[in-house]
């Protein structure tokens, strides 16, 4: 067997059916208060592999509540990415969260990620706990945009992920311990320069 990692992490925040970008999404929400959850499983099953990769990716897997469609909807396929290069951002890295999921009979697929960028002020914390977050219908993320909004892990949420992570198949303490130094070098690569006093 090989060791990997598995922890549970919820975020949730505003959220509107009809719009396409997630800051109108989430405005649109909150005046509406219409809230979308994301109840996500991240299972990363080769961790020596998933380091190696510069995609690092994972599988997901969970549950979607948003009222307007439903509660409790089963998404048991997604796509976990965790640091991979963003495309045209200057440097910046993504963290990827993608639900698959059906209502009513009809495929959807929430497709979010996390922007991260060593802007000028203390945006770690906004970085890692943001999801920008469309809504598209069909199979996968070339459908058709039908909602947006913006997602968010607060501290209860944080607390509750770190109590979820645990190690799977002939893991150990070590395992756990290889997994911290990647996360916490890859966030040190891209937020240490400006705490060093400003970028480049």
């Amino acid at each position: 067997m090989t060791a990997g990692i598995a922890f549970e992490e919820t975020m949730q925040g505003g959220f509107a059916l009809g719009e396409t970008e997630p800051a109108e999404g989430a405005a649109a929400g909150r005046r509406a208060g219409t809230r979308l959850a994301m109840h996500a499983a991240v299972a990363i099953d080769d961790l020596a592999a998933f380091v190696a990769d510069p995609e690092h990716p994972g599988r997901l897997s969970g549950v979607v509540d948003f009222p307007p469609l439903g509660v409790g909807l089963a998404a048991p396929t997604g796509v976990f990415r965790l640091f991979s290069t963003a495309r045209g951002e200057g440097g910046g890295r993504r963290m990827v969260y993608e639900l698959a999921f059906t209502a009513d009979d009809t495929p959807y697929y929430l497709a979010g990620e996390k922007r991260l960028h060593d802007d000028p002020g203390p945006d770690l914390w906004r970085d890692t706990t943001t999801l920008y977050t469309r809504l598209h219908r069909g199979e996968d993320a070339a459908g058709e945009v039908v909602g947006a909004g913006i997602l968010e892990l607060g501290v209860p949420q944080l607390t509750a992920l770190l109590s979820t992570l645990r190690v799977t198949g002939d893991g150990d303490a070590r395992t756990l311990a290889t997994f911290g130094g990647f996360f916490f070098g890859e966030l040190w690569d891209l937020y240490a320069p400006l705490a060093r006093g400003g970028r480049p």
